[in-house]
């Protein structure tokens, strides 16, 4: 399995998953496995190892792939500076389509920008606004969700549900294809906007015992219109997911 066929939604879920899913702690070591659905023509579906390591102060956090600083945190308002870095990439060299074959590299980058989270008795709200700080596609993303977490004994289930909008730049350099590389490989020539892309998610944790605890977690994403009708794109989804194992220090 390729990760070059991982999409945003790996990013966003994979920096919060240690949230959702592990048990409250200072320190957290763990690892498990993250997976997912490519909506590339020609792509690999993804599966790949995947350390997990989580860690929260009064200042600071480190959850999967991102971490922050909090500018604001009183325990049921949470507002930080977040980085996070993003797999998100299109290699065609790993790519089976002829066609695909075709066209120019897509790369990760690092994600940075702000996050915000407000917890009640009622669930949670989430929301992100980060941008490329590398200058691949200089496109940003804004993310929504809202998180209810159920306590069944050594079991927590947590549903959210949650939408994304992708910008214009960043759907462009992703799923955009230029006139040079439509001569090249035959497809249409591509340039989206921006779009609102809503999911699903659902994380559940098991303590095992005072020390260890499983997670299993995943998200399915309804891919905005203006990336199903990329000519590189040939379905109307796409899912992630991921389970593993954490330690509690």
């Amino acid at each position: 399995m390729k990760k070059s066929s991982v999409i945003y939604t790996t990013l966003l879920l994979a920096g919060s998953l240690a949230a959702t899913t592990a048990v409250a702690a200072d320190f957290s070591l763990g690892a498990g496995v993250l997976g997912s659905i490519s909506p590339y023509r020609g792509g690999d579906n993804a599966l790949y190892p995947m350390p997990m390591v989580t860690y929260e102060s009064d200042n600071f956090y480190f959850r999967g792939l991102g971490g922050g600083y909090y500018l604001w945190n009183d325990g049921q308002n949470r507002l930080s500076v977040t980085a996070l870095y993003s797999p998100l990439g299109f290699k065609p060299s790993d790519n089976d389509d002829v066609q695909m074959k075709q066209l120019d590299k897509r790369r990760g980058t690092l994600m940075a920008g702000l996050a915000y989270s407000h917890s009640a008795s009622w669930g949670i709200l989430r929301t992100s606004v980060v941008a490329d700080t590398l200058g691949y596609s200089d496109g940003y993303l804004w993310d929504n969700t809202y998180l209810y977490r159920f306590e069944l004994g050594d079991w927590s289930l947590t549903p959210g549900v949650g939408v994304t909008w992708s910008s214009e730049r960043l759907n462009r350099y992703y799923f955009g294809i230029s006139g040079k590389e439509a001569s090249r490989s035959g497809l249409g020539a591509y340039s989206p906007d921006g779009d609102w892309s809503p999911y699903a998610e659902l994380s559940t944790n098991y303590r095992i015992n005072d020390s260890w605890s499983a997670w299993a977690t995943g998200r399915y994403v309804r891919l905005a219109d203006e990336v199903k009708e990329s000519p590189m794109v040939d379905r109307s989804y796409t899912m992630v997911f991921g389970a593993g194992v954490s330690y509690r220090f």
